[in-house]
């Protein structure tokens, strides 16, 4: 290699590495946010499929088993709000640990960047 293409091949890697530092900031807030706040969305919906949620719902006050007697009415009945219970319960806490990751990928940069400088002025 050549003095002026090691040079400019240099030149190069600094450049672009200087512009990938500068450009994270508006990427983590703009287009990583955006991708992370979808998954976090895709997940919720995910999770409120797993638990069949809008089915136990939707058949509240259908009678199980095909049990049309007063007692299979009210033990269907019963069941099913117990189960809508607990499954909304479980989404419900889903959904907060998911807004939790956003809130964690909002502040990630800021707490990085805080300890590197505490850190640097402990030196």
């Amino acid at each position: 290699m050549t003095p002026k293409v090691q040079t400019s091949l240099f030149k190069d890697v600094f450049l672009d590495l200087g512009k990938e530092i500068l450009y994270f900031p508006l990427w983590w807030y703009s287009v990583g946010l955006a991708k992370t706040a979808d998954f976090c969305l895709k997940s919720i919906k995910s999770m409120e499929m797993r638990l069949g949620l809008k089915i136990w719902i939707k058949n509240i006050f259908k009678p199980m088993f095909g049990q049309y007697d007063i007692p299979g009415k009210l033990i269907s009945f019963f069941m099913r709000v117990f189960q809508i219970i607990a499954r909304g319960l479980i989404l419900i806490l889903w959904s907060v640990l998911m807004l939790t990751f956003i809130c964690v990928w909002i502040c990630l940069p800021i707490v990085i960047i805080l300890g590197i400088i505490i850190n640097l002025a402990a030196l």
